[in-house]
């Protein structure tokens, strides 16, 4: 296992850590689950978290990746592309190539690269539609890891994440839950020793009744669904204006 003194991680709101409450008003998430733990094994840790809700892939390389690059850290984390993948007109392919160029990038600067795959959309009725396009992706991030020498997180794989318990009420980010098991599975391909268990099963529970599903969905499409469709028809991201909350590569604390 390499000693990792220095962590970097770039990307949209999965790795600014939404929906996982943390302290002053700010998101905690995998990633600074993350930082904790390889902070424990070294008080000399530097954490940086330059990622933003709503960014796209081309945002993420063109605004996020140089800094990592001055910034020279041991360990980067880049995961981007699940935003683009959600318009229409998105190219799986075209995209690929791009990250792989990120990539390149990254690893010619001597820090070791940890991608992500994303979660298999089937369960979710709407993103269900996109499955090929995720799928295709996906399958182009796990070449660019064989070919750079890069560590996949697949999450794709975790049969936790199916449940919606580690899901926020939004239904497209994480939960407290979902961030921890996220987290156990980075440390996991890191070879880092860690106390939760990526692989865990929820408790069995009683199948909701249909007319609170309804009602549940409807809630959804009033407070979730319909913002993020005027949002994008408005040409406007929720990250728009926002800063990284960890912009420095500084100690962890």
């Amino acid at each position: 296992m390499r000693h990792y003194g220095s962590f970097v991680a770039l990307g949209d709101s999965f790795t600014e850590g939404l929906n996982d409450p943390g302290p002053a008003g700010q998101f905690r998430g995998w990633a600074d689950r993350v930082a904790e733990r390889l902070a424990a094994d070294d008080p000399s840790f530097r954490y940086a978290n330059l990622a933003v809700r709503g960014k796209l892939l081309d945002q993420i390389v063109a605004d996020q990746v140089p800094l990592a690059l001055e910034m020279a850290p041991d360990l980067v984390s880049l995961c981007a592309g699940g935003n683009d993948l959600l318009r229409p007109g998105a190219d799986p392919d075209a995209m690929a190539k791009r990250l792989a160029g990120a990539v390149r990038d990254l690893r010619s600067g001597g820090a070791d690269v940890l991608l992500f795959t994303g979660v298999d959309p089937r369960d979710t009725p709407l993103m269900r539609r996109l499955r090929g396009r995720f799928a295709v992706y996906y399958l182009h991030l796990r070449s660019i890891a064989d070919l750079y020498g890069c560590k996949l997180v697949d999450q794709w794989s975790m049969q936790a994440l199916r449940d919606w318990r580690a899901w926020s009420d939004d239904r497209l980010h994480m939960n407290e839950e979902g961030h921890r098991l996220v987290a156990a599975r980075v440390l996991d391909v890191l070879g880092v020793p860690f106390d939760d268990d990526w692989r865990r099963q929820w408790p069995e529970r009683a199948a909701a009744d249909p007319r609170t599903r309804r009602r549940e969905d409807a809630q959804w499409v009033r407070e979730h669904l319909v913002p993020w469709v005027t949002r994008r028809l408005r040409g406007a991201s929720s990250g728009d204006g926002l800063p990284p909350k960890r912009p420095d590569l500084a100690p962890w604390s």
